[in-house]
C-alpha cells in the first residue's frame, strides 16, 4: 500500500499521462509515452514545497519551431510540444471549469434560470468544500509534480501546495450536488444526470494531470474528500437551508464567521494565492447568503421555484439568455467598481499605490479587499440583478 501511494504521489504517472495525450517537453527526443526514471532530486522533493516550485511555466506561446514555451514566476522557461490538439484544448477548457470564470457564470445562472433552492445548496456545498480543501493544502504542504519530467501549463497556481486538488473537489461537489438537488425536482433521466456529473468531474480531474499541476494522489484525494463531505452535508441540507432563510442571525453569521476564518487562515513562509482565493469564495458565499435571507424576509424573491416534474429550464431560450447576459454584465461591473473603490480606500489608509502587488498581498489589505469585493458580487447576483430583471420584464 505504501509503495502504491508513493507511486501515485510521484511525478512519473503525471508525465506518462501527458505523453500519452501528446504533450512533450520540447527537448524530449522520443515521441512515445516516455517513463522518466525518478532521480534523487524528486525523491528529496517530497518533504517540502520548494522543490516542486522550481520551474513553474505558464501559458504557452508560439515558437517558430512548433514548440510552445511557458515562463514561470521565477523567470524559468520551459518549452513543450503539443502533438494532439484535441486533448490540449479539451483539458485546457476542462481546467477552466474549476476556476473563477466558471463559478461567476454558472452559479448565478442557476439562481436566475434554474431554481433558487438548487443554487443555494450548490453555494453552501461549494464554499464549505473549497474552504476545507484550501486549508488542507497549507496544512499538509505536499509539493506539486516536478518539472521536469512533468510539463506545466499553468503559472499562478504553481505557487500553491498540491494536496488535495481543489479543482477536483469543486468539480465533484458542484456536479454531484447539482444532480442530487435536481434529480427529484425536474423531469430528466437520472442515469443521464449521474453520467453528466461523472463526466464533468472526471474531465476536470484529468485536466489537472494534463496541465501538470497535480499528482494522481492529489486528484483522487480531492475527489474522495469532496464525496465524503457531500455525504456528510446532504442529510443537513434542508436544515441548513431553512436556517439560511429564516434565522435572524443569518446575516451576522454569514459575514462574521467567514471573516474570522479568512483572518485566521494558516500562515506560510512565503506568499501563496490560497488565502486570497479562499477569501474570494467565502466572500461570494457570504454576500449570496445575505441576499437569500433578505429575499425571503421581505418576499422580494422574483423567481418562482418550479414544481416537481417540470422540464429543467422552463423559460424560453431568449429569456434565459437575456437574464444571463444582463445579470453577468451587472455582476462584472459590480466586481470592477468595488475592486477599484475598496483598493482605493485601502491604498489611502495604508499608504500604497493601487498597482503595488506586494502591498495588495498583505493580510490587512488582501482579506478586506477581496471579501468586500466578492461579497458585493454575491449580494448583487441574488438581490440587485433579480430586481433589474423584474424591471426589464425578464421574469
Amino acid at each position: 500500500m505504501a509503495r502504491l501511494l508513493g507511486t501515485l504521489r510521484s511525478s512519473q504517472p503525471v508525465a506518462r499521462f501527458q505523453r500519452s495525450c501528446g504533450l512533450f517537453p520540447a527537448g524530449e527526443e522520443s515521441g512515445g509515452s516516455g517513463d522518466p526514471a525518478e532521480g534523487p532530486r524528486e525523491r528529496g522533493a517530497r518533504n517540502g514545497a520548494g522543490a516542486g516550485l522550481r520551474c513553474p511555466p505558464g501559458a504557452g506561446r508560439a515558437d517558430p519551431r512548433g514548440a510552445r514555451s511557458g515562463r514561470g514566476t521565477e523567470g524559468c522557461t520551459q518549452k513543450y510540444i503539443v502533438k494532439n490538439y484535441f486533448y490540449y484544448y479539451l483539458f485546457k477548457f476542462s481546467a477552466a471549469l474549476g476556476e473563477e470564470v466558471f463559478y461567476i457564470t454558472f452559479l448565478p445562472f442557476a439562481y436566475w434560470n434554474i431554481d433558487h433552492s438548487v443554487s443555494r445548496r450548490m453555494i453552501i456545498v461549494w464554499s464549505i468544500v473549497m474552504y476545507i480543501g484550501q486549508v488542507s493544502k497549507d496544512i499538509l504542504k505536499w509539493p506539486r509534480p516536478l518539472s521536469p519530467p512533468v510539463v506545466k501549463l499553468e503559472m499562478r497556481t504553481n505557487a500553491e501546495y498540491g494536496m488535495p486538488s481543489t479543482h477536483a473537489m469543486a468539480a465533484t461537489a458542484i456536479s454531484f450536488s447539482f444532480f442530487i438537488a435536481t434529480m427529484n425536482l425536474y423531469k430528466y433521466p437520472s442515469e443521464l444526470g449521474l453520467a453528466a456529473a461523472f463526466v464533468f468531474s472526471t474531465l476536470v480531474c484529468l485536466s489537472r494531470l494534463y496541465t501538470g499541476m497535480h499528482t494522481v494522489l492529489d486528484v483522487i484525494g480531492g475527489a474522495l474528500i469532496s464525496a465524503v463531505l457531500l455525504m456528510v452535508l446532504y442529510p443537513a441540507w434542508d436544515t441548513i437551508d431553512h436556517l439560511l432563510l429564516t434565522s435572524p442571525f443569518c446575516p451576522l453569521f454569514s459575514i462574521v464567521v467567514p471573516l474570522v476564518l479568512c483572518y485566521n487562515y494558516p500562515k506560510l513562509d512565503y506568499y501563496s494565492p490560497t488565502r486570497g482565493d479562499t477569501t474570494t469564495i467565502l466572500g461570494a458565499a457570504a454576500g449570496a447568503s445575505v441576499g437569500f435571507w433578505l429575499n425571503n424576509q421581505y418576499a422580494a424573491s422574483t423567481y418562482k421555484s418550479v414544481q416537481p416534474g417540470l422540464p429543467l429550464i422552463t423559460s424560453t431560450v431568449v429569456f434565459v439568455l437575456a437574464r444571463f447576459f444582463v445579470g453577468i454584465l451587472v455582476v462584472l461591473l459590480t466586481r470592477w467598481l468595488m475592486k477599484s473603490v475598496v483598493l482605493g480606500v485601502l491604498g489611502y489608509r495604508y499608504k500604497f499605490p493601487i498597482r503595488d502587488l506586494e502591498a495588495r498581498r498583505r493580510l490587512e489589505v488582501e482579506v478586506p479587499y477581496k471579501f468586500v469585493t466578492y461579497s458585493s458580487v454575491g449580494f448583487t447576483a441574488t438581490v440587485i440583478v433579480p430586481v433589474l430583471h423584474k424591471l426589464l420584464g425578464l421574469m
